[in-house]
Order: structure tokens, then sequence, then C-alpha cells
């Protein structure tokens, strides 16, 4: 299961994590969000033990999308050793998601 990220747990979970971390900063009212939140729970399992995978919501975490200049969502954060290393905006084939953790890991 995707972990639940905040702007409280950000820091601790993501930027302090030796794993890469897939962010994905959604929203409830956001079809395209709903539409891969299926991706972003297959790759929770399938990478488990490998890599983080999380979302954050821009409803309730404004502090952390403000930070990373989050203005459309969904938007995916590829985040390793603290730093953006890699993004994807907008609704995406789980291929596109796979081609970037493994280009990561």
């Amino acid at each position: 299961m995707a972990l639940e990220f905040t702007d409280a747990n950000f820091k601790d979970k993501v930027l302090s994590s030796d794993k890469l971390t897939v962010v994905d900063f959604w929203a409830e009212w956001c079809p395209p969000c709903i539409a891969i939140k299926p991706i972003i729970e297959q790759l929770s399992k399938e990478y488990e033990g490998k890599i983080n995978v999380g979302k954050i919501n821009v409803d309730y975490n404004a502090e952390t999308a403000v930070k990373y200049g989050i203005t459309n969502i969904p938007v995916i954060l590829f985040i390793k050793d603290g730093k953006v290393v890699d993004k994807l905006v907008g609704a995406q084939p789980k291929s596109n998601f796979v081609k970037k953790i493994e280009q990561h890991i």
C-alpha cells in the first residue's frame, strides 16, 4: 500500500530516506489523480523494499506543494538523497513510471 505523506512527515519519510521515493501530489477532486491511483498502488507493491511510493494530498499539505512549485496535479516527483531527480506531470501510463524508477534505483 502506498505511503501517506504530509507536511509534518515529508522530511523524515522522503527527504531523509536513503531509497528512491516516488511522491504523487494529488487531490480527491482531480479525475486524472484518481485515474493513476491504481498504478501508484501497483508500484508500491511491486517495488516494496526497494523504493518508497506514496501520496501527498495538496489540499491538506499546501506547504510541501508550494515548496516544490506544484501548480497542476497530478505531479509525480522522484526524490533521491533529498533531491528531485525526475518528474512526471499528468496522468501517465504505468510504463512511464517504471522507466523513471528503473533509471534511478
